[in-house]
């Protein structure tokens, strides 16, 4: 019997841990920005625009993104990248203790670091089949997920709250720091190559998004994600303002971390145990869980629910959403051919994550008319009807055929 969880491998491994770093890094940075905002005077209009100034690489630049993985050498792209974030950051910092900072300032540094995101999301799930078996992927993407919770969301707004409190330019001087922890990490790792003779299927821009419009399986679960995204765009775009003093919850900086650490929570504890869930109630029925937490995650604030139902529900849309992000980037690799997957993994997420940075500009519109509980209301609302149109389909459709073939055949 094993107790240890079995080894992916030297590379993996070196992946994994420049994973860890650079996304310990992002949690700091997704949490300041937004906080750097409120000290540069900026309206909750304003503080939205960080949101969408963070995602509006994804409509923009997604394809090319792709296109750019499938081509140059991963550990070089990923290495080139983090230290663009390291000098962004190195000069936020800055600008922040010199007393020159402002809103403009901040929505540029976002878009670069949103564009270095889609860089590096996009090299990160086209990576790991070159240094990873096909057995081992659902177990390489749950590792990747659980890291990513506990240093993206669990461990990194608590620790950006405490750093904070001291200053806002010593947490984006960490995030920086983690940044180049992050390269140092990427050069142990040494990618298999493909078999010789490998044939190309396309090599356009656009080779991602028409084989991902003509996979079914695929398509339909790219397009929901992105209509559910549409309230979570909302939910991290308001819910700062709706939940740090002076909002309606009253929460001061450090505890808005904690209330971000719940749902980081959920997601590790989901993460940990997908493939034991997997094979206990089936994808479909994880999947249609993550629907129905979505719901969860912005119905408290609609309702004017107290502090406990606002971190009752992160919790539980943060388990659905490591769940439904681990099952379908398996769905997705094992659907794809290897010598596309960045390209692939692009279009999804042009699709999936382009609806980001409009929603979140329409968020802050409606919150300024009309106030933020209005807008998880809508935010709401989506939510239930992305969920009653979910339940049939995933019941009629046999989502748990593109994981199970690709597994090992039990030992006899």
């Amino acid at each position: 019997m094993r107790l240890l969880p079995v080894s992916l491998g030297r590379s993996f491994n070196a992946l994994w841990f420049g994973t860890g770093a650079a996304n310990l890094g992002d949690g700091l940075t997704l949490f300041v920005l937004p906080l750097l905002a409120l000290a540069a005077d900026a309206s909750p209009g304003g503080v939205a625009a960080v949101t969408a100034a963070l995602s509006l690489a994804w409509p923009l630049f997604g394809l090319h993104a792709g296109w750019i993985v499938d081509r140059v050498d991963r550990r070089t792209l990923l290495s080139g990248v983090n230290l663009v974030r390291v000098l962004a950051l190195t000069g936020l910092s800055a600008a922040y203790l010199t007393d020159v900072l402002s809103l403009p300032m901040i929505l540029v540094v976002a878009v670069l670091l949103g564009t270095a995101e889609a860089l590096v999301d996009t090299a990160l799930t086209s990576t790991i089949p070159l240094v990873v078996e096909p057995a081992g992927r659902n177990r390489a993407n749950a590792r990747v997920e659980a890291t990513i919770n506990v240093t993206n969301q669990l461990a990194g707004p608590p620790l950006a709250g405490l750093l904070a409190g001291v200053s806002l330019a010593l947490a984006t001087g960490a995030s920086a720091t983690l940044y180049a922890l992050a390269v140092a990490g990427i050069a142990l790792m040494t990618l298999r190559r493909e078999p010789a003779g490998t044939p190309v299927v396309s090599s356009g821009v656009v080779a991602g998004f028409r084989h991902l419009w003509r996979q079914p399986v695929v398509r339909t679960l790219t397009l929901f994600t992105a209509v559910m995204n549409v309230p979570w765009a909302i939910a991290e775009s308001l819910l700062v303002v709706y939940a740090v003093r002076p909002g309606a919850l009253g929460l001061t900086v450090a505890q808005y971390g904690l209330l971000l650490t719940a749902m980081a929570v959920g997601g590790l504890l989901a993460s940990a145990v997908v493939e034991p869930l997997r094979r206990r109630f089936g994808v479909t029925r994880l999947l249609i869980a993550d629907a129905a937490g979505t719901v969860l995650l912005v119905a408290p604030v609609a309702f004017g629910g107290p502090v406990w139902t606002v971190a009752a529900g992160a919790v539980i849309a943060g388990a659905g959403s490591s769940v439904w992000r681990v099952l379908v980037a398996t769905i997705r690799q094992n659907l794809s051919p290897p010598e596309m997957l960045g390209r692939v993994y692009a279009a999804s997420r042009v699709l999936s994550w382009g609806v980001i940075p409009i929603s979140a500009a329409l968020a802050g519109v409606v919150a300024e008319l009309w106030g933020i509980r209005t807008a998880f209301a809508l935010a709401t609302a989506l939510a239930v009807a992305v969920f009653v149109v979910f339940v049939p389909y995933a019941l009629r459709t046999d989502l748990s055929a593109a994981i199970e073939p690709k597994e090992e055949a039990p030992c006899t």
